[in-house]
């Protein structure tokens, strides 16, 4: 082996490449035809799935409330530290406080499955299945009839399990559980409570029409499980950075259910963000609410003793000294049942043992010292004034104090009345009007890349597994020998060998298409025959060939009538005794033939028949002999090849295959040029060794080679167009 041919073994033709795909273009266009069939498959099982979105915007404002209350929300408001408001938002959109009240709302937590809608069911008939959640039961419907469930509660065992609802006879049913047992027996159309061993059930289903051929899936999931599915079809995310507003979408095959499942998620965040929100002012009503008689009690009380002790001791009048002492206490007593509220509305957020209420707790402390302090010096003052100051005191203090509250109680309950909460809703779920899956378009366009894709993935395989020979150079560098032709394949002639073994006639496509672009490249070896014929021992050419389905026959029929078409007498000769068929060329009986003749049966004049093309003559194979090794190896069979070849310009002999049987090789003996056949992409460049050992073993020549059936886009496509007028000019040089 030479350079060259090392490199051609190490690039790659892209050329070559391309055209061996436009050459298996069957096979890409059965995969994309397939992908596409999926492809239509998958679009018409696979149902609709529609999107809804709605949009909430979290405002980080303290309410109406805290308004209201002035600097006392101040301590129980802290800053949000940079983040943004809608972070914990978000989370408790996605918790088990939201969700789990909308899936008990809407009773998602009920699973029906029916038994008779398969696969088949779905590519054969319209989809007519309605399947509806509602506050108060599950409507599922089929042109069979309707089913409704308004309740189904199982014990915890049966939680997440898949239960067989089964109709029977009498307005009965039965759950079944996978092990095909009956769990449970009860009454359609109303309501059943059942106590089993595995714990309560109640249920109540209503069915009308002809159910009682069908079956059920019923499933009663968990809380956990049905919140699990449902963020799978469900999305919140808030929109842009630090924006505070937050974007809900919700995925499901039913639009107006959809649309139901998210605006009813917005409804109950909204209803508990305001709960959530007035809660503290329901803490500090509900102090109020117990305060407020106590203190008006305390007022109407002092107010009482004060009036009597004026009755009896007449008017006093009370120094600076009275005075300031009196100030300071009721300060003291106003800032107390301040504390005291604060305490009151903290308590509703924290535990005790939080720094704020701790903190509370010391200031009311030391306000009680600072009291029993003042009372202490207003002990010392004469009695009589000290019993006016006290009273006094008592008064000023309860109406101060009952006037205090009672505006705090009014100005919570206008708080608490016109509460809104912290969350906006901005948009609402709206019914959508197409889906956003299945993408038809995309699916079709990504059907035909991947049927290409894999049909282009598998001609290239196939074309690597092929081991056979791809290039005429192959041939003349590995064996060193000239390919005479490289004969194109025909369009005519695609399915060759499906025709040999169907048809008891085959057309010479010389004759019918003598304009071929195969017949075109057999003309052009005439020359080249020609020039080999003159250093030859006789005019006898035998196209012999490794292997059976190479083209031996179809090269030998049209290479004999190209010589007969250019005015010459030819003789074309069946030698495959075995398995010949050059009779159904040219429409004539089998025999009698060469066997007949070799046999003493018949003469070589009755053997040779005369065929619809002018100057060219066929000698059959004749009926199979049993020893046709012997009969081509007699000297009968070297006597007539010597009669016949002074008889015409050219003998053409058709042989069996070289590695099958000896014949090919017997024959080889007696002729001047011999043409073997390979087939592209078929004939292994071992088997042409082995062929080209034969020869030489037997003491004879081979002259050349023809490529046969050369797929369009090969190296060798073309090649042997030229050859032959190469050969003569080197000839005549």
């Amino acid at each position: 082996m030479n350079q060259n041919s090392k490199t051609s073994e190490d690039t790659i033709d892209l050329k070559e490449l391309f055209f061996s795909l436009i050459a298996q273009w069957k096979v890409i266009a059965l995969c994309i035809i397939l992908s596409l069939i999926c492809a239509l498959l998958y679009l018409r099982v696979t149902p609709k799935i529609y999107s809804v979105d709605a949009m909430v915007q979290v405002e980080d404002s303290k309410g109406t409330s805290a308004a209201l209350l002035g600097d006392l929300s101040k301590l129980t408001n802290s800053g949000i530290g940079g983040k943004s408001p809608a972070d914990p938002e978000i989370e408790i959109l996605r918790s088990r406080l939201v969700l789990g009240q909308v899936i008990q709302n809407l009773n998602l937590d009920i699973s029906i499955l029916d038994n008779s809608n398969s696969i088949f069911s779905k590519l054969t008939s319209k989809d007519d299945t309605i399947l509806k959640y509602s506050h108060n039961s599950v409507f599922y419907s089929n042109p069979n009839g309707n089913l409704v469930i308004k309740q189904l509660q199982v014990p915890q065992e049966y939680l997440d399990k898949p239960l067989v609802l089964v109709f029977k006879e009498q307005n009965k049913f039965e759950l079944v559980n996978d092990k095909k047992e009956i769990v449970v027996t009860g009454s359609l159309n109303r309501f059943n409570q059942l106590q089993t061993a595995d714990g309560l059930w109640k249920i109540e289903i209503y069915a009308k029409g002809d159910l009682a051929k069908q079956n059920f899936t019923l499933s009663k999931l968990a809380l956990t499980t049905a919140v699990n599915n449902f963020n799978n079809n469900y999305a919140v995310a808030e929109k842009g950075k630090m924006t505070g507003v937050v974007g809900l979408n919700f995925n499901g095959t039913d639009k107006q259910l959809i649309t139901q499942i998210l605006n009813n998620v917005l409804n109950v965040y909204h209803e508990q963000n305001i709960e959530r929100k007035s809660l503290e002012s329901k803490q500090t009503l509900a102090f109020l609410d117990k305060q407020l008689p106590e203190l008006k009690k305390q007022l109407e009380d002092s107010e009482i003793k004060f009036n009597q002790f004026r009755e009896k001791y007449k008017t006093v009048d009370v120094n600076a000294e009275s005075e300031l002492l009196l100030k300071q206490n009721i300060d003291l007593e106003k800032l107390k049942i301040e504390l005291e509220q604060q305490q009151a509305e903290l308590s509703a957020k924290y535990t005790n043992d939080h720094p704020m209420i701790r903190q509370i707790d010391a200031q009311i402390a030391e306000i009680n010292k600072k009291l029993a302090d003042l009372n202490n010096r207003l002990t010392q003052l004469p009695e009589t004034q000290r019993l006016y100051l006290q009273l006094y005191r008592d008064v000023k203090v309860n109406t101060e104090l009952y006037t205090t509250l009672l505006n705090s109680y009014q100005q919570l309950k206008i708080a608490k009345a016109g509460e809104i909460g912290n969350v906006r809703i901005i948009d609402t779920a709206v019914e959508p009007v197409k889906p956003i899956k299945p993408r038809k378009l995309i699916i079709l366009a990504l059907s035909l890349f991947v049927g290409g894709f894999v049909g282009v993935l598998i001609a290239l395989l196939r074309n690597i597994l092929r081991s056979g020979i791809k290039d005429s150079s192959q041939i003349e560098n590995e064996l060193d020998l000239p390919v005479y032709a490289t004969v194109p394949r025909s369009p005519v002639q695609e399915n060759r060998v499906q025709i040999l073994k169907k048809k008891k006639s085959i057309p010479i496509l010389a004759v019918k298409h003598s304009d071929d672009i195969a017949i075109e490249s057999l003309r052009s070896i005439r020359t080249t025959i020609h020039f080999a014929l003159n250093n030859a021992k006789n005019n006898i050419i035998a196209i012999a060939g490794p292997a059976p389905e190479v083209g031996k026959s179809f090269i030998s029929t049209n290479l004999a009538v190209i010589f007969a078409q250019s005015n010459k007498r030819v003789l074309l000769i069946d030698a495959d005794l075995r398995r010949g068929y050059l009779h159904k060329y040219f429409d004539q009986e089998l025999q009698p033939g060469l066997s007949e003749y070799l046999n003493g049966q018949n003469s070589l004049e009755q053997t040779i028949h005369t065929t619809s093309v002018a100057n060219l003559d066929l000698m059959t194979r004749g009926k199979s002999p049993v020893n046709p090794a012997e009969l081509l190896s007699s000297s009968k069979f070297q006597e007539m090849l010597e009669t016949l070849s002074a008889l015409y310009d050219y003998i053409l002999i058709d042989t069996p295959p070289i590695l099958a049987v000896t014949d090919g090789i017997i024959v080889s003996q007696y002729t001047g040029v011999n043409l073997i056949v390979a087939r592209y992409a078929k004939t292994d460049i071992k088997e042409l060794e082995l062929t080209l050992n034969r020869f030489e073993q037997s003491g004879t020549k081979v002259n050349g080679f023809i490529l046969n059936d050369i797929q369009r886009g090969s190296n060798s496509y073309g090649y042997g167009y030229n050859y032959a007028y190469a050969y003569k000019a080197n000839k005549d040089e």
